[in-house]
């Protein structure tokens, strides 16, 4: 019943309360340098996705040559400022999201879109393999009106792809971007801290037709 109920997004009266205090950044990426927190480079653009687990997100994203820098944290629910702990709970709304701080003249937003789909399954719902919950839910935080539309394309090219295949419909939030959440220290990068600490993430190993023609 406890996972049962997990799989069920919490509404905004039942959420945890917060807090008001921010969760400590560290000043730089562990790998790429760059700083997790703004100020960013001129001229950087942002990107925020939820797929699964975001340990093995955030290496999928700060791999993609273009991006300068990469932070993981919660977003899309109600509680300010969660922990680890309280994401987890299932009663904050949050999904487990990444951060992606990009130059848009080495790679583009539709270039980033194809890594999302393509490092996890969408079609899973409130889970991504064995991560059973709704922090876990697949989601594309998009930032503005082109955004939205790269992200509403892509989706729907993709899912032409997994029906073919025989998978079922895409379940992926689309949603405006909220506040994001740094999460943790000791989250960020943990891929690096960690080599061989669990990554849940898989995807279905079909390629997605996004992102492969070049910008006009």
């Amino acid at each position: 019943m406890f996972g049962f109920a997990k799989t069920e997004m919490i509404t905004p009266d039942k959420a945890l309360p917060g807090r008001d205090e921010p969760m400590p950044v560290p000043p730089r990426h562990e790998v790429l340098g760059g700083p997790l927190a703004p100020p960013y480079p001129e001229g950087a653009e942002i990107a925020e996705f939820g797929l699964g687990c975001f340990w093995g997100a955030e290496r999928k994203f700060w791999q993609t040559p273009g991006v300068l820098s990469t932070s993981v944290g919660y977003e899309g629910g109600y509680t300010p400022n969660p922990t680890y702990e309280e994401v987890c709970s299932g009663r904050t709304g949050h999904t487990e999201a990444v951060r992606v701080v990009y130059d848009p003249t080495k790679v583009s937003y539709e270039d980033l879109l194809r890594v999302f789909w393509e490092a996890h399954d969408p079609t899973q719902g409130m889970r991504q393999g064995n991560d059973v919950g709704t922090q876990y839910r697949s989601a594309i935080f998009y930032r503005d009106e082109t955004q939205q539309k790269a992200a509403e394309t892509s989706r729907d090219a993709y899912q032409k792809v997994l029906t073919s295949a025989g998978y079922g419909p895409i379940t992926t939030e689309l949603a405006q971007a909220t506040e994001f959440y740094f999460a943790e220290d000791y989250h960020q990068q943990y891929l690096h801290k960690v080599p061989n600490g669990y990554c849940g993430l898989g995807g279905t190993g079909l390629s997605c037709p996004v992102g492969i023609a070049p910008a006009e």
